[in-house]
């Protein structure tokens, strides 16, 4: 990378920021997954079946799209400090109240209240660095975020497995109560860090010099000219009626679907393959997540250095797919569950690193608010969808391998839409792809 002021000057802006977003999303993440371990506990403890937690994880994604919009219009409005700020205090809250869970009724208010509070943090933080960093760079600066998904897994499986097994009965309390009292502490302590650590705008930030706000202004403006869809005035019913948008958004459905598979059916799958300790399971979904964030950081490299977006989106969906549908064959086999789970979350994961620089690319202004929210709100319903349709049919087959076939046929249905759809991108003729930050 060349020692260029526009390459200088990105890399001290992502060593400013992206260090505690990273660190937000991480914990972002593992409170938003720990339910696919606790469930190895609590529906036994509880008396529920496999449809109630298809059911509770899907009330999650409802109400999680329906404040979603909202939530990155305010932050647009009053800025990512006091929004974000609000956001994680609230998820810490009621990630908590999950351990009084008592059945099928307080289960689906609590996912239903953690869904509303989370709302608009993920697309915030997409709506956030497109504030800071134009199309060219914004793959590894995506990358280097949502590296957080893996090293989440990483930390929250071994961590999660740890507590189930090491604190259950403690102070009375069952491990998976412990499970959710102890990860949810960090969001709230992180929540009220925000102020200090964020600056709402690069106009606003004081460890930024006139010439440094000067040249990034440039660059934003100059990678924004060729925005598809871009005004300071907008309705939501101007957006929902833009055919690029609402493509978009149900490409991004089909992925959410698939993530959702991988995100919390992992550790029914590995204990479906034969893995019986809870403990083995998060240690095996460490290891997978360490060969994701390999492959996530490669994968991204490779798009911005080749100046290509959908190939590589469409090639890591196809992947998922394949390997969702494999999995009916593998059990018995750990090993070979454990490679497939491993190819799948690799694939799905890096997706939407690179998937975002798209609507980013194309949406500016109050749109590209709008715009983001309502692609990942809609996006937020395929993860709710993957949930209710795989828990119904595990809770009717006794395996989740139907749901898996069904995730794989949609998968593949949008790596076509997406294919139709966009157009190759190619980086800013300003900063070669080679040459970010």
């Amino acid at each position: 990378m060349s020692e260029s002021s526009p390459a200088l000057l990105y890399r001290r802006i992502a060593l400013r920021v992206i260090p505690f977003l990273f660190l937000c999303y991480v914990v972002n993440f593992v409170d938003r997954v720990n339910i696919g371990f606790a469930k190895l506990q609590f529906l036994q403890n509880l008396g529920l079946n496999e449809a109630v937690f298809g059911a509770a994880t899907g009330i999650f994604f409802i109400s999680y799209a329906a404040f979603e919009l909202p939530s990155n219009l305010l932050l647009a409005r009053i800025g990512a400090r006091r929004t974000l700020m609000r956001i994680m205090v609230l998820w810490g809250l009621c990630t908590i109240a999950q351990m009084f869970v008592t059945g099928s009724a307080s289960l689906y208010v609590l996912r239903f209240l953690l869904g509303a509070a989370e709302a608009g943090f993920f697309p915030g933080l997409i709506l956030y660095l497109s504030y800071w960093f134009p199309d060219s760079v914004r793959a590894r600066v995506n990358s280097a975020l949502l590296l957080a998904v893996p090293v989440a897994g990483m930390a929250g499986g071994p961590l999660s497995g740890w507590i189930m097994g090491h604190m259950q009965d403690v102070l009375g309390l069952r491990g998976w109560q412990w499970l959710f009292l102890v990860e949810g502490l960090p969001a709230i302590a992180l929540g009220l860090l925000v102020p200090l650590m964020l600056s709402d705008r690069p106009e606003k930030a004081t460890w930024l010099s006139d010439a440094d706000r000067e040249a990034l202004a440039h660059d934003l403006k100059h990678a924004r000219a060729d925005a598809v869809v871009g005004h300071d005035r907008v309705s939501v019913s101007g957006i929902l009626c833009n055919r690029r948008i609402v493509g978009l958004a149900a490409i991004y459905f089909c992925i959410y679907v698939g993530m959702g598979a991988v995100t919390f059916w992992a550790p029914t799958i590995l204990k479906a393959a034969g893995v019986t300790s809870v403990s083995n399971i998060g240690w095996l979904s460490g290891l997978i997540s360490l060969f994701t964030m390999i492959g996530n950081v490669a994968i991204a490299w490779s798009s911005d250095r080749c100046g290509e977006r959908r190939w590589h989106v469409v090639s890591c969906m196809v992947a998922t797919a394949c390997s969702l549908l494999l999995l009916r064959f593998s059990v018995g086999h750990v090993g070979i569950t454990v490679a497939l789970l491993a190819i799948a979350q690799l694939s799905i994961f890096t997706v939407p690193i690179i998937y975002w620089t798209i609507p980013a690319a194309q949406l500016t202004g109050r749109a590209a608010a709008a715009g983001i929210a309502i692609i990942s709100t809609l996006g937020s319903i395929g993860g709710a969808f993957s949930s209710w349709a795989i828990g119904i049919l595990t809770a009717h087959t006794g395996a989740p391998y139907a749901g898996l076939a069904l995730v794989a046929g949609l998968l593949l249905f949008g790596s076509v839409l997406l294919l139709s759809l966009v157009s190759g991108t190619a980086p800013s003729p300003d900063i070669p792809a080679g040459h970010a930050a």
